[in-house]
């Protein structure tokens, strides 16, 4: 058993599957998982750019986060889920959705068990790495969720549809 007064802090992340890949990204920018609907394409966007689902009445852009990444497209399933991010935007947060092959729940893990990225042989380019952890036997890669899109990929998607922040 764990010192409570030694013990590293935990980090608690969401797991989801890209491919063969399970990844783990920080709860606290996780708002919502949801099923998979009707998904509005917009013209001119990049090609990992899905479109935008109607979330309660707002329009929020939704990507393929496994295409974005190199590692091909979501496949379609049963399982398929959209995480919806709170990313860091132009001075505010701003809703992004991204296509899951699967969610496999709630991990956690203490803060010194989060390793470096592994410089070379990762599924994920290195620079959307936050880290590497172990969870039962397995390396799952932790996603930078500030790294997945560049300030300029958020605010023009955030131009071409409106904030779910902005209508508050």
């Amino acid at each position: 058993m764990m010192d409570p007064h030694t013990a590293s802090p935990a980090l608690h992340m969401l797991a989801f599957r890209l491919g063969d890949e399970t990844v783990a990204m920080d709860i606290l920018c996780v708002r919502e998982v949801l099923d998979p609907g009707d998904i509005t394409r917009i013209p001119q966007m990049p090609d990992y750019f899905l479109g935008v689902i109607n979330l309660r009445g707002y329009a929020v852009p939704v990507i393929d986060l496994r295409h974005k990444l190199g590692m091909g497209r979501v496949a379609h399933t049963p399982a398929t889920r959209i995480v919806i991010l709170d990313l860091p935007g132009a001075g505010e947060l701003q809703l992004m959705g991204v296509f899951a092959d699967s969610v496999r729940g709630v991990v956690e893990v203490a803060t010194d068990q989060l390793l470096p990225p592994p410089s070379m042989g990762a599924a994920v380019p290195q620079p959307y790495l936050r880290g590497i952890v172990r969870i039962d036997n397995r390396f799952v890669l932790v996603l930078d969720h500030e790294r997945l899109l560049t300030m300029d990929e958020i605010t023009g998607m955030a131009l071409s549809t409106p904030s779910l922040l902005d209508r508050r």
